[in-house]
């Protein structure tokens, strides 16, 4: 059954206006009261942070390793897989360039030629923050793709920081489950299947809080800094609009025109059903049947083809995802005063562009890949409660 009532992004720009309100008036009150709301304000944060980090491990385990399970299962789509693969590292690779290139123009996370830490209410020590990335060397760099192959699995998944080794571990273990005997890989994947399903329902479920939980956590920054921390956060947002709309208007354009040689626009209308319906969910789990149709009935692509170049790309050319990913991670360090350097970026697109596609195409569900960047780099996780 369809649920009825107010889209989600509504909600939450609802809860983000009626907590600018009290938290504005909370700054003029003194006394046992405000104390306790704020008290209240960051104890219903801290729930809804730690329910998101609640799912890094599951969710992105389970849709990787169904995620490559399918590839394998196309083996026999050779040639028709490379390049998709190609194709799909070329745009998101170029949204991830967009993104840095323009988080690094606009600064947003510095404004009057300070970082602006302060005024986004960051709890961690930002000196401390910044001399403990400034001070990783190309071995600390290096050492991160190190902790890819893990020791230990399980202590990998236990500790977030070590989320990367869970990664390189279900994209093997995805893989390698295609390789072994239908008899025993069907209910592996039938397993993984339903744990996929099950953590995209209880994300969904989180996600349903998310008013809620944006509400205390812009209530409790309003309350200590006023509205300081606007001017940033608009000034960041600008820098996503502005880098989804060059990706989706110059970039991808060309891209059908120069490797499908076919002209753009006309696609773009035989998309429009599923292009609105991804706009207006913010899923595009949600608009892939929709998509699929599309290209199969307005497009005119052929079934072998659209079967296996849509659904995979629901899940691995999440090319807006990875953009805000790597725009994110650029802003926080600016907030916390951190000169990232070149090795750094580097290393925030390489995740931007592997985190992107093991998170399921439900609303923001990319926060839980910007903690993942956040922790490996040794930034606080905790800063995505300002996005």
């Amino acid at each position: 059954m369809k649920r009825r009532g107010l889209a989600l992004h509504w909600q939450i720009l609802i809860a983000i206006a009626v907590a600018a309100a009290l938290g504005l008036w909370l700054r003029t009150q003194a006394g046992d009261v405000a104390t306790m709301t704020l008290a209240v304000f960051d104890f219903g944060g801290r729930i809804f942070l730690g329910a998101l980090k609640m799912l890094i491990v599951p969710l992105i385990a389970s849709s990787m390793i169904v995620g490559v399970a399918g590839l394998g299962a196309h083996g026999q789509l050779g040639r028709i897989g490379l390049r998709t693969f190609g194709l799909y590292a070329i745009t998101t690779g170029a949204a991830v360039l967009v993104g840095l290139v323009l988080v690094n123009l606009a600064a947003p996370g510095v404004q009057g030629g300070r970082p602006a830490g302060a005024a986004l209410a960051l709890a961690a020590d930002a000196g401390e923050v910044a001399r403990v990335v400034e001070n990783r060397g190309v071995a600390d760099i290096a050492e991160i793709f190190v902790r890819m192959v893990p020791e230990n699995i399980v202590a990998a998944a236990a500790d977030n920081g070590e989320i990367l080794g869970v990664i390189v571990f279900s994209l093997l273990f995805g893989w390698f489950m295609t390789r072994i005997s239908e008899d025993h890989a069907r209910p592996l994947l039938a397993f993984w299947r339903g744990v996929s399903e099950v953590m995209l329902l209880i994300t969904e479920f989180v996600m349903r809080f998310a008013p809620v939980g944006v509400f205390f956590l812009v209530a409790r920054v309003v309350a200590k800094t006023g509205l300081e921390a606007a001017a940033p956060l608009l000034q960041f947002a600008g820098c996503v609009v502005a880098g989804l709309a060059i990706q989706m208007f110059v970039i991808l354009p060309l891209v059908i025109r120069l490797v499908g040689r076919v002209r753009p626009w006309p696609i773009f209308g035989a998309m429009a059903p599923a292009l609105l319906t991804a706009f207006s969910t913010a899923s595009s789990a949600a608009s892939m049947p929709l998509a699929l149709d599309c290209v199969e009935k307005r497009a005119r692509v052929s079934n072998r083809v659209a079967s296996f170049v849509i659904p995979i790309g629901a899940s691995a050319n999440s090319n807006g995802t990875a953009l805000y990913e790597c725009a994110a991670v650029v802003f926080i360090a600016q907030a916390y005063g951190v000169e990232a350097g070149f090795l750094t970026q580097l290393t925030i697109v390489g995740l931007a562009l592997v985190t992107s596609m093991g998170i399921a195409g439900i609303p923001a569900s990319s926060l839980v890949a910007i903690a993942v960047i956040l922790g490996a780099l040794g930034l606080p996780p905790e800063a995505i409660g300002v996005l």
